[in-house]
């Protein structure tokens, strides 16, 4: 990943994982499972859980933190494919 600036390759790399991508990358992909991982971990998803106040809480602060991380991760990702064209090698 050498193209990439220095500060940039770790959360790169963890995008990637977060994504269960792998390179080559394409943006149909990318959005294709930003969108599935979008569904995953919508705070929402975890409505049936409102019988368990705590659980549903703690779920629902879980699926903020992972909605975060996953919008961060497809920035990141869909930045770089829209400045190079393609995901570095």
């Amino acid at each position: 990943m050498s193209s990439l600036p220095a500060n940039t390759e770790e959360p790169f790399a963890k995008a990637l994982e977060l994504f269960n991508l792998t390179l080559p990358l394409n943006s149909t992909t990318l959005h294709q499972r930003y969108q599935e991982l979008l569904v995953t971990w919508h705070p929402h998803r975890y409505a049936n859980l409102t019988n368990n106040p705590t659980k549903y809480m703690q779920m629902y602060k879980k699926a903020e933190a992972m909605t975060k991380e996953v919008q961060a991760a497809y920035t990141l990702l869909k930045e770089y494919l829209e400045h190079h064209g393609h995901a570095p090698s």
